[in-house]
């Protein structure tokens, strides 16, 4: 396996900080939920956020731990 580079590196970086977007999201809506008030869009809001963010964090997990080829012209197999 080659080792990951930069983007790679970003890319694991970013999903890390969607997941924990998520995780935030996910309890802001669990508070929103518990005052009662799901009706609002508020509370719909929160909710579609962390599925938002969980969605982004899985696909930037998968390009980030991906092993990429070599795909520069002209360069060793």
């Amino acid at each position: 396996m080659r080792p990951r580079g930069i983007g790679q590196k970003m890319a694991l970086l970013c999903a890390w900080t969607a997941y924990a977007a998520a995780v935030v999201a996910l309890m802001g809506s669990a508070w929103w939920a518990g005052s009662g008030e799901t009706a609002d869009p508020v509370f719909a809001a929160l909710a579609a956020s962390a599925v938002f963010f969980t969605g982004c964090g899985i696909v930037l997990h998968v390009i980030g731990k991906a092993d990429l080829p070599e795909l520069r012209i002209g360069g060793d197999p």
